[in-house]
């Protein structure tokens, strides 16, 4: 998602998606340590810049 687009969603919902963002890296890990290769890779790159951009939001909303 954009960052405008997470922007309108709620506290709860950012924190769920950052929940399912960091499983989904852990899943992306754990098969590419077991198999050797994943079929995309650049999905780990995205994974990380998800998650990070919910940080930033959440740390925003926070400090708002």
């Amino acid at each position: 998602m954009k960052a405008h687009e997470l922007r309108e969603l709620s506290m709860t919902e950012l924190e769920a998606r950052l929940n399912d963002e960091k499983k989904a890296l852990t899943e992306y890990r754990f098969s590419k340590a077991v198999a050797g290769q994943i079929e995309n890779p650049a999905r780990i790159k995205n994974t990380r810049r998800e998650i990070a951009r919910l940080h930033t939001i959440i740390n925003e909303n926070k400090g708002a």
